[in-house]
């Protein structure tokens, strides 16, 4: 399907903030002239519990926290338009392909005339999530929220001569297409992730061997007359000449307290990524309300003891303080950055993962990984080990990067085609 832009002699002024120009042919129009409310109560076990989601409008999954208010719902039908109310949910809207039931806090809507998918794709643009927000009240995001009455205010615009089922048939199409290309890039992601993770975990297991090279380094599978048995499961076969030795003699627990005021760089779990040993950004000391907080200095391995299945393991280039959250370790015989990469591989995870203790929020403790057997190789190795991850990392992760950012670029322009047919500012021609 084809389009145009529409030029200034075509276009009106809306009189509407949000919406700007619209084709002098549309009209403009309050929610409450084009939808009626549907406020009829139900029970979740007649109609099924549907999630009001950014993605839409979804069958509720069976792990989600169900409410104990299950006969006191709001009915849903197939092509009605169910938008959260809460601030802190903007953008959880959309039009229904479900019968079913969703939580008070909703607003459901049924169009009198306009095309389900033209609202569905009217109401979940930017700009009018920002309206929508704007008619709203409250004292904080989560206890902000737009009535039912407030929204029926709203103005909205109304395309001529069935114009609207002929931009929904146009974004469907459109919108169909930018989301295949962004499924193939973030499959393409989640490739080089593994890809990442798997080179990582043979390297520093010693089933691969790093040799220097005129153009940088190279990698040469061992051969089994250079292997034995290490005598740990999660680690297999190592080289002849590396060793198994106990966390605590390679690395000890420095657990020392500051005043919390008394250093700067503060890092709590939030603050690094899972599963990449990426610092994301230093929190703020000042959001700590303990005087005494756990110190680190530059060179300190942290690792993640709560939910250690999420492998938030990094390497400091400063001193600061951390969560108590973290181990803050020291290593004595291996690189700090070598040691990272032991702690992030898969199998290292998975095996401390399996001790924790509590079911809600589970934990590992010191006394277990201090007995874990990791692998130990002598120091020219473990540089080789150190540049060559290093290096084959930042190569990966610069294509990562890139490929993430022709992601965001993707759904910018799937949001502003979505914006500028709803509003008319493009003509679809057939």
């Amino acid at each position: 399907m084809e389009y145009r832009y529409r030029d200034a002699s075509e276009m009106k002024d809306s009189g509407v903030e949000w919406i700007g120009n619209i084709p002098k042919d549309w009209t403009i129009s309050r929610i409450d002239k084009e939808f009626n409310v549907r406020n009829e109560k139900v029970s979740d076990k007649v109609y099924p519990p549907l999630s009001v989601t950014k993605q839409g409008i979804l069958p509720q999954l069976d792990n989600v926290a169900k409410s104990d208010n299950g006969d006191n719902r709001k009915k849903v039908c197939v092509g009605d338009f169910v938008i959260n109310s809460r601030a802190d949910r903007k953008g959880s809207c959309g039009v229904s392909i479900y019968n079913g039931s969703v939580s008070l806090i909703c607003n459901v809507l049924t169009p009198k005339r306009l095309h389900p998918q033209y609202v569905h794709s009217l109401f979940r643009n930017y700009y009018f999530s920002e309206e929508f927000y704007r008619w709203g009240s409250g004292i904080v995001d989560d206890l902000w929220s737009t009535n039912i009455e407030k929204m029926k205010k709203i103005n909205i615009p109304i395309p001529m001569d069935k114009e609207d089922e002929k931009i929904a048939n146009f974004l469907d199409k459109k919108t169909s297409q930018f989301d295949s290309i962004i499924s193939k890039k973030e499959v393409l992601i989640e490739k080089l992730e593994e890809a990442k993770k798997s080179l990582i975990s043979e390297v520093v297991t010693g089933k691969v061997k790093v040799v220097k090279t005129a153009d940088g380094y190279d990698l040469v599978k061992r051969s089994s007359d250079e292997m034995k048995d290490s005598g740990v499961e999660w680690l297999g076969e190592i080289p002849k000449n590396w060793e198994v030795n106990k966390f605590k003699y390679v690395a000890y627990n420095t657990n020392s307290k500051v005043k919390t005021n008394s250093v700067d760089n503060y890092i709590g779990l939030e603050n690094v990524e899972s599963k990449t040993g990426k610092l994301l950004s230093y929190g703020s000391s000042k959001d700590i309300e303990s005087d005494m907080s756990t110190y680190f200095d530059c060179n300190s391995v942290l690792f993640g003891k709560l939910r250690p299945y999420l492998a938030k393991c990094i390497v400091t280039e400063t001193t600061g303080i951390c969560s108590d959250e973290f181990l803050v370790l020291k290593s004595k015989k291996l690189l700090s950055t070598v040691l990272k990469y032991i702690m992030l591989d898969a199998y290292f995870i998975d095996l401390v993962n399996s001790s924790t203790y509590g079911a809600k929020m589970p934990r590992v403790n010191w006394d277990f990984i201090s007995n874990m057997k990791i692998p130990v190789m002598d120091m020219e190795e473990q540089l080789l080990i150190k540049n060559f991850i290093d290096d084959r990392k930042t190569k990966i992760d610069t294509i990562i990067n890139k490929t993430k950012l022709q992601i965001e670029k993707l759904k910018e322009a799937k949001q502003s085609l979505i914006s500028e047919a709803v509003t008319g500012k493009i003509e679809v021609l057939n």
